[in-house]
C-alpha cells in the first residue's frame, strides 16, 4: 500500500517536472505565432521594439507576452531610424479616417493682427450746419417743415419778414436812384460817392443774406419786397428744425440743423493694452445688425489723446463712406481694426499648433498616413489664422484636427526611441556561452 502512494507520487512529480520545464522554455523563447518570420526580414523591416497591447508604455526589445497571455505588437522604425524625424507617426489611412484627422495646406498671403471693439455712429462734425437768421423778424412761410427732408445747396427753407431788411432795400433804391441823379456830374467825386453809396448798400443786403437773385429782382422792379426768402449754404439732411410758422425769431435763434450723412464718423473704445497695435490710418471693418451680411470698408482717421478713466480706454475716430445712407447715427456697430498688416507670409490655422511648455510645434503630412513633428516659430495671430515665421514651407500639409491624439503617439515613440538608443545590449561571449 506504501509503495504504490510512493510510486504514484513519484511519477506524478516527475510529471509535474517535466510540465513545469516544458513551460519554463516556452516562456523563454516566447515567440508568438504571428513573429514567425520576423527573423528573415533586413535590419530595415525588423521592429525597434514590441509593445505591450494593454499599456502602451509598457515595451520589450524581444517578442513578449503580457500577463493576460496577449502578444506584445511590433512597432517599426517608419522613420525613426535611417535619418528619418524623431517621432514621426504612421498611421492607418482606415484608422486617420476613424480618429478625424483633418489637414489644411500653408498658404503665402497677408495677414493683420485684429482688434475688436463696440462702435457708435455719429455725424462728421465737419459737415455740420446751424442756421441762423442775420435779423430779427417773424416767420411768413416754412418752406421744409420735417426733419429728415434731404435739401440741396441753395433751396429756399423759409421766407421771414424782418423792419430792417426792408429798411435796408428802401436804402439800396435810395443809392441806386441817387446815382442815376449824379451819374452825369461834372465831379468826379459826386460820381465816385454815388458808386461808393450803391456798392455798400449792395453789401449790406447781401451780409443780411439777402439772395443774389432777390437783389437782381430790386434792381430790376425797384421795389421793395416784404418778405426775404432763407437759403441753406450746404446740401445734407434736416435733423433739427428751431422754428415755426408766425415765430418771432432773433439771431440767437437755431432755425435748422442740416447735416450731410454722405459721410459719417464712428467713434470705437480701445483697451490699454491693445492701444500700442493702434495707428492712424489702418483699415477698419465694420458690421452691423442693421444691415445683416454687409461689412463697411473704412480708415482709423484720429486717436483721441486722454483716456475714459472708468472704462481704462481710449477712443478714436474712423471715417465711413455713406453714398446710400445706410450707417445712420447713434446705431452701434461691431468694429475691426486691421493692424500691423504683414503681406507675403506663411499662414497656417491657428488649431494646427500644438503649445507644450516653451515648445511650439505642428504635424507635417510628408506622405500619405505618415505625421512629421515640426517645431514652428510664430508670428501674429489673427481671425483663426497664425503666421509661421520658420518651420513650415508654402504649400506643406499640416494637421489640423485630431493632432492632440497624434502628438501623444509621437511623443511615446519620441521616447522610446530615445531609451534604445542609450540603451546597449552587449553580445555574451561564446566561452561563456559554452560553459554555461
Amino acid at each position: 500500500m506504501n509503495r504504490s502512494i510512493v510510486i504514484t507520487a513519484t511519477v506524478m512529480l516527475a510529471a509535474g517536472l517535466g510540465l513545469g520545464y516544458w513551460l519554463s522554455l516556452a516562456v523563454t523563447r516566447n515567440v508568438p505565432p504571428q513573429m514567425d518570420g520576423l527573423e528573415q526580414l533586413s535590419a530595415d523591416e525588423k521592429p525597434l521594439f514590441y509593445r505591450s497591447p494593454m499599456n502602451p508604455n509598457v515595451t520589450s526589445p524581444v517578442p513578449a507576452k503580457d500577463a493576460m497571455g496577449m502578444n506584445y505588437v511590433p512597432v517599426f522604425a517608419d522613420g525613426a531610424s535611417n535619418g528619418g524625424v524623431i517621432g514621426t507617426v504612421v498611421i492607418d489611412p482606415v484608422v486617420v479616417q476613424n480618429i478625424g484627422v483633418r489637414t489644411a495646406i500653408a498658404t503665402r498671403t497677408s495677414l493683420s493682427r485684429t482688434v475688436r471693439a463696440v462702435g457708435r455712429v455719429d455725424f462728421n462734425e465737419e459737415s455740420m450746419v446751424r442756421l441762423h437768421p442775420r435779423v430779427e423778424g417773424w416767420i411768413e412761410d416754412l418752406l421744409v417743415d420735417r426733419t429728415g427732408d434731404l435739401v440741396n445747396e441753395g433751396d429756399a427753407l423759409l421766407s421771414i419778414y424782418s423792419p430792417l431788411l426792408v429798411s435796408t432795400q428802401q436804402e439800396y433804391l435810395l443809392a441806386l436812384n441817387n446815382l442815376a441823379a449824379l451819374e452825369k456830374s461834372a465831379f468826379d467825386e459826386i460820381r465816385r460817392g454815388a458808386r461808393d453809396l450803391i456798392t455798400s448798400s449792395r453789401e449790406r443786403l447781401r451780409l443780411l443774406e439777402v439772395p443774389e437773385h432777390q437783389i437782381q429782382e430790386l434792381e430790376e422792379s425797384r421795389e421793395v419786397t416784404d418778405i426775404v426768402h432763407i437759403h441753406t449754404p450746404v446740401s445734407g439732411t434736416v435733423i433739427n428744425i428751431g422754428s415755426r410758422q408766425g415765430q418771432y425769431v432773433t439771431p440767437v435763434t437755431e432755425l435748422y440743423m442740416i447735416v450731410d450723412l454722405s459721410q459719417v464718423w464712428v467713434y470705437a473704445d480701445v483697451y490699454e493694452y491693445e492701444l500700442p497695435w493702434v495707428k492712424v490710418g489702418d483699415e477698419v471693418e465694420m458690421t452691423l445688425a442693421s444691415v445683416p451680411g454687409r461689412t463697411f470698408t473704412g480708415s482709423l482717421d484720429y486717436i483721441y489723446p486722454y483716456a475714459e478713466a472708468n472704462t481704462r480706454t481710449t477712443q478714436v475716430r474712423i471715417i465711413f463712406e455713406n453714398s446710400e445712407l445706410l450707417l445712420r447715427p447713434d446705431m452701434f456697430a461691431d468694429i475691426a481694426i486691421l493692424s500691423d498688416t504683414q503681406d507675403d507670409v506663411i499662414v497656417i490655422p491657428s488649431e494646427a499648433v500644438i503649445r507644450s511648455g516653451s515648445e511650439t510645434q505642428v504635424f507635417i503630412v510628408s506622405s500619405p498616413g505618415k505625421f512629421e513633428p515640426c517645431v514652428v516659430d510664430l508670428g501674429i495671430e489673427s481671425n483663426g489664422q497664425v503666421i509661421v515665421l520658420d518651420g513650415v514651407e508654402t504649400g506643406e500639409e499640416v494637421v489640423t484636427s485630431a493632432q492632440f491624439l497624434v502628438d501623444s503617439e509621437s511623443k511615446l515613440r519620441e521616447a522610446t526611441a530615445k531609451m534604445l538608443g542609450d540603451f546597449d545590449i552587449e553580445p555574451v561571449p561564446a566561452e561563456e556561452t559554452a560553459n554555461d
